[in-house]
């Protein structure tokens, strides 16, 4: 801790950086060709259904939960790669990680990739507004992680994959597979919903 003003207060370095993180997230999604927020002009703080244009595109959507399941996976990599960090520069490195996601995400080379290998068959990148929801799931999974431990997390991390496999038939592990090596039975079976 440091005294300012003559208060204890916490260590503000990682906060900062963080923003800065944040702020050229932003810049570089913009400079990607990415809307503030839904073409459709609405303002919505949940997008329920994946099939439709608005998936991606609003505050939160069911692949916010995917972004739960980073955090709680960045959570625990880097409490094994960087044991004597601080929680607070973890969490840095856990945004700044996803962050770098968001972007390689929405570049038109993945973009064309999800199109291609995946049930986003219209999918055109995500909204500003969502990057942001989808980087505040990864902030939320890294501190639900944090408080739950290891053994709890792995449980959560499983019940959500579950949760997402039967709801929109799609889940963290099936997109990372489907966007490594496209298999055309579960493409199929996920595009049958």
């Amino acid at each position: 801790m440091t005294k300012w003003s003559g208060c204890a207060v916490r260590n503000w370095r990682p906060w900062v950086a963080t923003a800065v993180v944040l702020v050229i997230t932003v810049i570089l999604l913009r400079f990607q060709g990415r809307l503030w927020t839904c073409a459709c002009g609405a303002l919505a703080p949940w997008a329920r259904n994946v099939w439709s244009a608005h998936n991606s595109q609003h505050l939160f959507d069911p692949y916010s939960l995917t972004h739960i399941l980073h955090g709680i996976l960045l959570c625990g990599l880097l409490v094994w790669v960087a044991p004597r960090l601080s929680p607070d520069w973890r969490l840095f490195f856990a945004l700044a990680l996803e962050s770098l996601w968001e972007v390689a995400e929405n570049s038109e080379r993945v973009i064309e990739r999800y199109r291609e290998a995946t049930l986003a068959l219209g999918y055109a990148g995500d909204s500003v507004l969502n990057s942001m929801g989808d980087l505040l799931s990864c902030a939320a999974g890294f501190l639900i992680a944090r408080g739950l431990g290891l053994r709890w997390s792995i449980a959560l991390l499983v019940v959500i994959e579950a949760l997402l496999l039967f709801w929109i038939r799609d889940n963290l592990t099936l997109n990372v597979v489907m966007l490594i090596h496209p298999i055309d039975a579960i493409k199929n079976w996920q595009l049958a919903h």
